[in-house]
Parts: structure tokens; C-alpha cells; sequence
């Protein structure tokens, strides 16, 4: 039995399905009763409900359990407590085989839940656990969140200059990776970046989605401060919006790249390019892309 924590977001889902697409038996930790049904449509063979925050839960969920992928909520302001947490009730159930989910380059200081990651990673490495780490870039899938104005406006808006370059990874290759690190031996004690693409520029990712849609389409940079204030307005937390502004600045004074070189290795194959993910979206072929 693998535990995946946080099943019902949009990772988890995805490193469920690839989980169980491999004849794994996966069993699900969600927080809310409600999230269970979306968990076991997927082909969880168990559900868990419980937070990070309450041990007896945590405990309940490890039980039997060979191996555990543990995936924070996105931007949390616990996310050192929460890793401390899921890595104490595997030790106590007895489950060495340990995979966090971090982000790319989680030195950078600047992106205060980049830094919480690499706490998390410096704990988990002095834990006594059989630790793989991965490192996935930004996901292509993040594009759909503007969906929307692309189709209806052709405008593609990022709050930060259009000629910052980012790399991008497709969620499905990141969870083929953790599907692999789960259920194979030989990758423990590394870490791994995961990055599909080679810095690209705003513009770029634009004149892709052109070429995909053929349609006009261009990229349009708003402040960080309009981006703040639409979030706010959405309810977003102060932390995750402060968090995510202060994300935004860096990528706007340093960009964010990568290299695919690791990936390639993983999947024994090139990782899936903007193009193809894109594609795959107009195409329909993908249902997890539009989660």
C-alpha cells in the first residue's frame, strides 16, 4: 500500500492515477469527507481523512503502509510543521520509503516557500527515512488558469515582465516520476530535478498557444500589485498572496530555468514539450489537464 498525502489536489490526483495506472494499491489522505468520492473515482483502493495537524489521524493513515508521497498544500505557511508531522507518523508505523514532493531550485531564499521546502528537505534528510526528493519545475497546467481570457480575450497575463523566461514541466510526467520512485528500488537518497523545457520566454509560451489555438493570442504583463488585488478579492490568504507577490519579483528580476536532462533520464524518453501538453488540452485527450 503507497500513501499518497494531499490526494484530492491537483497533484495528488495526478501521482494517484499514475500510481494506480501501474497496478499500485493507493491509498488516499484527504482532509475533508467531501474530497473522498474525487480520491476513489481515481481508483484509490483506500480513503484516509484526517489533517496534517492531528496526529492520531496521520498514524491511522500510515497503518501497513510500504511507502508514503507526501505533497503539502500549495504556498502553506506550515509546510515545515507538516513535513514534520507526516515524517514522525512514518517512523512510528514503521514506513521508511519516503517521497516529498519540493519544488525546483528551493535555495532561493527570495521565494519564502521555496525556503520552507528546503527546510523540509534539510529535516527529512536527517530523518532516518529512505528519502527520495523531487523538484518539479512550474507546471505547464498553471497556463489554464488564465484559459479563460485566452479563448474569450487572446490575451495570455502573467504578473511579471513578458520577457521572463521560465521553465515548465507537465504535471503527468512529474507524476510518472513518483509513480516510479514509489514502486521501483535504486532511487533513494536523491534528489531530482524535474524540468520539460528550457527556459522559455512569455512571449513564447504565447506564440505556442497561437500556433496550438490558430488564433491570435499575445502575452500581456500586469503589476504585481493588480495581481494582488484580484487575489484578495478571490479571498486568498495574506501569506499566499505576500508569498506569491514575492515569487513574482524574482522571476521578474532572475526568471527561473532549468534543465531537462534528469527528466530525460527518468522517463527513458524526451519530457513532454509545451507544444504536445497543449495538444493535448484542445484536444481533450487529457481530462487531469483542465483540473
Amino acid at each position: 500500500m503507497i500513501l499518497v498525502t494531499g490526494a484530492a489536489g491537483k497533484t495528488g490526483r495526478a501521482v494517484l492515477k499514475a500510481l494506480v495506472d501501474e497496478g499500485a494499491a493507493v491509498r488516499g489522505l484527504v482532509r475533508r469527507p467531501e474530497q473522498a468520492e474525487i480520491v476513489r473515482s481515481l481508483g484509490a483502493a483506500e480513503i484516509a481523512i484526517g489533517s496534517f495537524d492531528h496526529p492520531p489521524a496521520l498514524s491511522h493513515a500510515m497503518a501497513d503502509a510500504e511507502a508514503v508521497y507526501h505533497i503539502c498544500p500549495n504556498v502553506s505557511p506550515h509546510e515545515l510543521g507538516y513535513a514534520c508531522a507526516v515524517a514522525a507518523a512514518a517512523r512510528a508505523n514503521g514506513v521508511k520509503r519516503f517521497v516529498y514532493h519540493s519544488v525546483l531550485h528551493p535555495q532561493i531564499e527570495a521565494m519564502p516557500h521555496h525556503w520552507q521546502k528546503l527546510r523540509a528537505e534539510e529535516m527529512l534528510l536527517e530523518a532516518g527515512l529512505d528519502v527520495t526528493i523531487l523538484q518539479p519545475a512550474a507546471y505547464m497546467q498553471n497556463i489554464l488558469g488564465g484559459w479563460r481570457g485566452i479563448i474569450e480575450g487572446g490575451i495570455f497575463r502573467v504578473p511579471f515582465p513578458i520577457e521572463t523566461r521560465l521553465s515548465l514541466v507537465d504535471l503527468k510526467d512529474v507524476a510518472a516520476v513518483a509513480a516510479l520512485v514509489l514502486t521501483k528500488s535504486g532511487y533513494g537518497g536523491a534528489s531530482f530535478e524535474l524540468v520539460g523545457t528550457l527556459p522559455l520566454s512569455q512571449i513564447e509560451v504565447a506564440a505556442a498557444i497561437r500556433s496550438t489555438l490558430g488564433c491570435d493570442v499575445r502575452a500581456e504583463a500586469e503589476t504585481p500589485e493588480t495581481w494582488e488585488m484580484r487575489a484578495r478579492s478571490g479571498g486568498l490568504g495574506d501569506y499566499e498572496r505576500e508569498t506569491l507577490v514575492a515569487m513574482f519579483r524574482h522571476y521578474a528580476a532572475h526568471g527561473l530555468a532549468g534543465n531537462p536532462q534528469s527528466l530525460r533520464w527518468l522517463l527513458g524518453r524526451p519530457p513532454n514539450g509545451l507544444a504536445e501538453f497543449l495538444a493535448a488540452v484542445v484536444s481533450g485527450r487529457d481530462a487531469s489537464n483542465s483540473a
